[in-house]
């Protein structure tokens, strides 16, 4: 019997760009996201601080909670630039910060922020949980290595503070934020995965040999390459377990994998409170979640430690048959009937088809279905004909669902059997 009397858990997105905010809109209860320092992102797009207004803004007006990451070790010259985002969060009036290093949470404080404590800082039994507490923390980020047990014991043990957990994304091998191996090989803390410019060492090929020369022998060649959480088989579990938020990781990711992962969990949280959970739901899921990029799946440390199987020994990147394939670009938007003429460039078009226009220089992610075609006078075709040169490519009209803008993108996602094709685009 589900205890409705209960707060719902919170489904946060991460966010790569405007993109992805629009992608998500209507599907994540909040969304964390980074501007250009400080913090565990620093490859992503990341947003100016001066779009901080206007992004509080918008997820404010779809009631989303939004919350900024300053999650990296902070040194002694940093702090006025700290200062200054902060300063900028306060007037944003953004929900929380994400943060670790102590004299940040020291800021926070001072300035009357909310403030989550990071995954970065280890959290991993009661004590520093309850440490992190006392310290006014309105929420704990714990550890990635803890079973789904030990998340309960802490839960249990703190009195108001809110528990936080990733459900789905990439792990890192080694411990949250005491992992050193990219500073090491670069030489350099300006690439510490402590300060958000990892290189993700554990994805490539190696050789191990002892002091005496000899080769270490391995069944594979990616042996620290750890496969994606995956918890949505486990999600009645997980909020039977009172987590109050469940965090998806992927603010490098392309804003077709941030809305499938977030519709996925946004549809399998609503199952659960709805007394519809069931196990075909849960393979429709888990197909659409393989559909986009992934590692292949584990369930990390929530069900015990890890026995070998969790790591993705033959590839070092995405293992979906599934790849974005750019097949046209918006040459002319018509408000007036919510229309747009295509170029198509590659393949064709049927109705039915499901499409994504998204802008190269522009905010526009719009993921539709094809439910008109006209080419020229001819109205209400069924296809198109098949473009396979850039002599075949053919001006196409269609019905859109949102506005677009001229030079933004058509793009569909198709399965492919065979490796290597020169069009494949795995990340804007």
């Amino acid at each position: 019997m589900i205890d409705t009397s209960k707060k719902r858990v919170e489904l946060m997105a991460p966010l790569k760009n405007y993109k992805s905010l629009n992608a998500v809109l209507n599907k994540a209860d909040a969304v964390y996201f980074g501007v250009e320092s400080f913090n565990m992102r620093m490859y992503s797009d990341n947003f100016k601080l001066e779009e901080l207004n206007s992004i509080v803004k918008k997820c404010h007006n779809h009631n989303i909670n939004a919350y900024l990451t300053t999650n990296v070790i902070i040194y002694e010259n940093e702090f006025p630039l700290l200062e200054q985002i902060l300063d900028k969060a306060v007037e944003a009036e953004i929900d929380a910060v994400i943060i670790h290093d102590i004299g940040a949470i020291k800021l926070a404080k001072e300035k009357g922020l909310h403030f989550h404590i990071s995954t970065q800082a280890n959290i991993s039994n009661f004590q520093t949980a309850t440490f992190y507490e006392s310290l006014g923390a309105q929420r704990l980020i714990l550890a990635r290595e803890l079973s789904l047990e030990q998340i309960k014991e802490i839960k249990n043990k703190v009195n108001k503070t809110e528990i936080e957990t990733f459900v789905h994304g990439a792990q890192c091998t080694s411990i949250s934020g005491r992992c050193y191996f990219s500073a090491e090989i670069c030489q350099s803390q300006d690439y510490s995965a402590n300060r958000g410019k990892c290189i993700q060492p554990c994805r490539r090929k190696w050789r191990v040999y002892d002091d005496q020369n000899n080769e270490f022998l391995y069944d594979g060649v990616f042996f620290i390459n750890a496969k994606d959480l995956c918890m949505i088989e486990h999600i009645p579990k997980l909020i039977d377990g009172n987590i109050d938020a469940f965090k998806i990781e992927g603010r490098m990711r392309d804003p077709i994998y941030i809305e499938e992962t977030t519709s996925c969990y946004r549809e399998a949280i609503d199952a659960y409170y709805e007394n519809n959970y069931t196990q075909e739901k849960v393979k429709d899921w888990l197909k659409r979640l393989n559909k986009i990029y992934n590692r292949g799946f584990s369930t990390g440390f929530y069900f015990g430690l890890p026995t070998g199987r969790e790591i993705q020994r033959e590839f070092d990147g995405n293992i979906s048959n599934y790849k974005k394939i750019e097949i046209g670009k918006v040459l002319n938007y018509f408000p007036e009937k919510k229309a747009a003429k295509i170029l198509l460039t590659s393949g064709k078009l049927k109705l039915n088809d499901e499409v994504f226009i998204i802008g190269t220089h522009t905010d526009t992610y719009l993921r539709q279905k094809i439910n008109s075609i006209q080419i020229k006078q001819k109205k209400n075709l069924t296809e198109t004909l098949f473009v396979s040169s850039k002599k075949d490519r053919i001006a196409v009209g269609i019905i859109v669902d949102n506005p677009v803008k001229k030079n933004d993108k058509l793009f569909r996602l198709e399965e492919f059997k065979e490796e290597g094709d020169p069009q494949i685009i795995i990340e804007e």
